[in-house]
């Protein structure tokens, strides 16, 4: 054998000898994320041991001053591991000695990675609904200014009633609601404690699992052992909660799109770009990349389910790969909740355009079929009636609404209903006016509907901050537990 064919099969012999098996194996790096909740969760973890007489004071001690100098290096001091568990430990017992390894009595690192996911992911809602609150009350803000700006409204792209601004927009922020009530709804799942249960199946020791739920501001605890070290069904729930958020924000942006290639908004120059060919274009990028974006918060949650799909009780090294879904689907979607929100707080809304176009397309026509409807004309006749006008002229007025009128019920429109209220029907601010109806786009009611919607909106702020005050407070309980060994 050639001295070159050798060292070809030295090179393959190392690439599969089990060398790069430690790197394949480590997420130390993907751990970042984890760092402070792994040192939240190990410090709960060491004042519980103490409290309980598992470690002594003095060895709690220690162990609680190393977690601190490992907290000031950073993630980036760590040494090398498998993650950033094991990482932590081995910085520990460094600075600690062996004394420093009943850190980990007690515990697994199932357990372990489980409360510092959820510890993580808590946070990461948290902000997410800050984020999509405050957006909401920048949509009511900016509702409350358009109550009688009136535009065109469709339905499969086609021109099919008038509304205005606020209601189109009230459309939205009422959807946000119900993602903001979705994920409030998941975080109630994700602040359960998995702390005790160990590798599946529980301890031996005389652990206090409520005391470690209390230390971090988990809620409750997820109570079977080995469901604690094996469930990670809050990731998909929160994740198909985000993927429904980004789809939310996915049809705002189309929307947004459509409405600017139109003339009915003028995005700020912030929200928009140039062409580097084109100098006369002013291209919606950034809401194209908000729908681009909801590629990834789906796409996330298709990679989870897939995951999680088929895996036996009760930890597998599989879980290693499920939670970057969840916080990708996330940061993505935070960044576009502000920018498609900002992209309609700060446009511009011409009036007189709007207003133009709201009639095109004979857009009044289901108002005057309601007239006569209310006047005692069934509503099927009165469509037909209407139809056949429209089928006469691509804008009808009385004259040909008359006509149709003698053709299909063999007199005139005015039998029915006067020229004056046909003649209003046909004007878009009057159709609009008259669809007061709860939810409606009439200004009074979508005035009201403003005020239910603050009120939602109220409860909605008051249930995040409750849940943030909860976590600090727990934090702050935490450290001061921490005080009296250190």
């Amino acid at each position: 054998m050639s001295e070159e064919s050798t060292d070809d099969a030295v090179v393959r012999r190392d690439r599969f000898s089990g060398g790069p098996a430690r790197e394949f194996l480590s997420s130390l790096a993907d751990d970042e994320r984890i760092f402070e909740a792994d040192l939240a969760v190990d410090r709960a973890h060491v004042v519980m041991l103490a409290e309980q007489d598992i470690v002594d004071d003095e060895d709690a001690s220690a162990i609680l001053r190393a977690l601190d100098d490992i907290e000031e290096a950073g993630h980036g001091g760590l040494p090398d591991g498998e993650d950033v568990h094991e990482a932590i430990e081995t910085a520990v017992i460094e600075r600690v000695g062996p004394e420093g390894g009943r850190m980990h009595t007690a515990r697994s690192r199932n357990d372990e990675v489980a409360a510092c996911i959820r510890y993580r992911l808590r946070a990461d809602v948290l902000a997410l609904l800050e984020t999509v609150v405050e957006a909401r009350e920048q949509l009511l803000a900016v509702a409350a200014e358009h109550t009688e700006t009136v535009m065109p409204g469709y339905t499969h792209l086609q021109p099919a009633q008038p509304t205005t601004v606020a209601h189109w927009i009230c459309s939205y922020e009422q959807a946000l609601a119900r993602d903001t009530a979705r994920l409030l709804d998941a975080y109630g799942r994700i602040n359960q404690s998995p702390l005790g249960g160990a590798a599946f199946a529980g301890t031996p020791f005389d652990v206090d699992r409520e005391r470690t739920a209390e230390l971090l501001g988990f809620e409750s605890l997820v109570e079977n052992s080995m469901d604690a070290a094996a469930a990670r069904d809050f990731l998909v729930e929160t994740t198909a909660a985000t993927a429904t958020l980004a789809t939310t924000l996915s049809g705002l942006a189309e929307d947004m799109v459509v409405f600017a290639n139109r003339g009915f908004v003028e995005l700020d120059d912030d929200y928009a770009s140039t062409s580097s060919i084109m100098p006369q274009k002013k291209n919606p990028d950034t809401l194209e990349l908000v729908r681009g974006r909801t590629g990834d918060a789906t796409a996330g949650l298709e990679g989870l389910l897939t995951t999680l799909k088929g895996l036996p009780r009760a930890y597998n090294r599989d879980l290693q790969r499920a939670g970057r879904h969840a916080w990708d689907a996330i940061d993505s979607v935070s960044e576009s909740v502000e920018v498609a929100v900002g992209a309609v707080s700060t446009a511009d809304w011409p009036a007189d355009e709007l207003a133009m176009a709201a009639g095109e397309g004979f857009a009044t026509a289901t108002g005057v079929a309601d007239l006569l409807a209310q006047s005692g004309v069934p509503f099927r006749t009165a469509h037909e009636l209407v139809a056949s006008a429209a089928e006469q002229s691509d804008d009808p007025g009385f004259a040909e609404l008359d006509a149709a009128s003698e053709a299909v019920l063999g007199e005139s429109l005015t039998a029915h209903v006067p020229k004056a209220e046909i003649e209003n029907a046909l004007d878009p601010s009057e159709s609009v006016a008259m669809r007061d109806s709860r939810g409606g786009p009439a200004p009074d009611a979508v005035g009201q509907h403003l005020d239910r919607a603050r009120e939602t909106l109220a409860t909605d702020r008051d249930a995040v901050d409750e849940r943030h005050s909860a976590v600090d407070d727990a934090a702050a309980t935490l450290q001061s537990e921490v005080d009296t060994y250190v």
